[in-house]
């Protein structure tokens, strides 16, 4: 009985000093409030600010953006299959993704990589609803990795939006749309940000172990898995931002994905679409970059100043071709073309099929039994 009594004494002594307590802390606040007011200190409380539930409703609403932008884009992206002939029959080679990205004249068009569609005898697309409909190659270019197919637009259902370059920040979301290991995942969404822009990738073409070309990027940290080849990158308004073409596969590596920006594939979509590939200005030589041939060859056998280390060397000129007409000869070794200084091969590429049009004449910094001289050239489309 006097346990009981005791215990029964310590809980209302527990429940006095809780309502003590909320007393107390009510007549601080009145007496702090009071205090200030009678210093001339305003309390202001700002109700606008966000609070835990308040990030949780813009948590709330920022997913609902990115559902709104799946749901616009979504039905624009396709699958690809890549059928090749071998010695066995018919084979399906390999899947990827395309983004149908203009509808016209009862046909549709469908952009793409061009090593989705390589070496392909037929090409088919798949439809967001499973529709399978038969692709005819419009044009392919190796350089940029793109590719355009046409298809009838009788199942097409949604044309994308294109989105602009200048429009894209770092940091801004970025969601990726295709169909990662095959048709199984068909239609699959990663969600990640823009890690970065204007990156350029070098492209081993030919299979020498030698950079070709370098491939203007975005860089996005979204899930990009093989088979995403070809699909859409888009922003929250559903826009499509890049053609996904390219993921660092290293084990090493994470969130490293590449999209070819809008920007970089409207010319070249256009180009192929309307010509079947991409017209650039050619000179009609072979080249090798310089850094590659060992110095006392350069001194040696080109005669070249030890001071002169960077440029291209003429290995062979095609007969007829605007080099020829120019005179440039075999050994030649160009370090320039219109006073831009020439470190390799992918830069002289890079000014001819960015800066120069058919039809330029282009005046090249060469030297020639190691004397520098300049020649004119003409540039011809190939």
């Amino acid at each position: 009985m006097f346990d009981e009594q005791k215990r029964n004494d310590k809980k209302q002594y527990k429940r006095s000093g809780l309502a003590f307590s909320v007393l107390g802390a009510i007549a601080a606040v009145f007496l702090v409030t009071t205090v200030f007011q009678w210093q001339g200190i305003s309390i202001d409380i700002n109700t606008e600010k966000p609070t835990a539930q308040a990030n949780e409703l813009n948590l709330g609403k920022n997913q609902e953006e990115v559902t709104q932008a799946v749901n616009e884009a979504s039905e624009a992206v396709v699958g690809i299959s890549n059928v090749q002939n071998t010695g066995q029959g018919a084979k399906k080679a390999g899947t990827g993704s395309g983004v149908i990205y203009k509808e016209e004249g009862g046909k549709a068009f469908v952009a793409t990589n061009h090593h989705v569609i390589e070496n392909a005898s037929e090409l088919e697309v798949i439809l967001s609803d499973g529709t399978k409909v038969k692709a005819d190659l419009k044009g392919s270019d190796p350089l940029t990795d793109l590719a355009v197919l046409q298809i009838d637009s009788e199942h097409v259902q949604k044309v994308a939006e294109l989105g602009k370059a200048s429009d894209v920040e770092v940091g801004q979301t970025a969601i990726a749309i295709g169909n990662p290991l095959g048709m199984e995942f068909a239609g699959s969404v990663t969600k990640g940000i823009v890690s970065g822009l204007n990156r350029n990738i070098p492209v081993d073409i030919n299979g020498d172990q030698q950079p070709d070309w370098q491939t203007e990027v975005l860089q996005t940290d979204a899930a990009i898995n093989p088979g995403n080849s070809g699909g859409a990158l888009i922003n929250l308004q559903g826009e499509v931002i890049g053609i996904n073409s390219m993921k660092i596969a290293k084990a090493e590596v994470e969130g490293i994905g590449f999209s070819i920006p809008m920007d970089v594939a409207k010319p070249v979509i256009e180009d192929l679409e309307t010509n079947g590939e991409v017209e650039r200005p050619y000179m009609g030589v072979s080249l090798q970059d310089l850094n590659q041939i060992p110095n006392p060859v350069l001194q040696r056998e080109l005669g070249l100043p030890e001071e002169v280390t960077e440029g291209v060397l003429v290995q062979g000129v095609e007969k007829g071709s605007p080099a020829d007409e120019a005179g440039l000869e075999k050994y030649d070794v160009i370090t320039a073309i219109d006073g831009n200084e020439i470190e390799s091969l992918i830069s002289l590429r890079q000014y001819l099929y960015n800066q120069a049009q058919d039809g330029d004449t282009a005046e090249l910094e060469v030297y020639r039994d190691g004397q520098p001289t300049t020649v004119q050239i003409t540039l011809t489309s190939q």
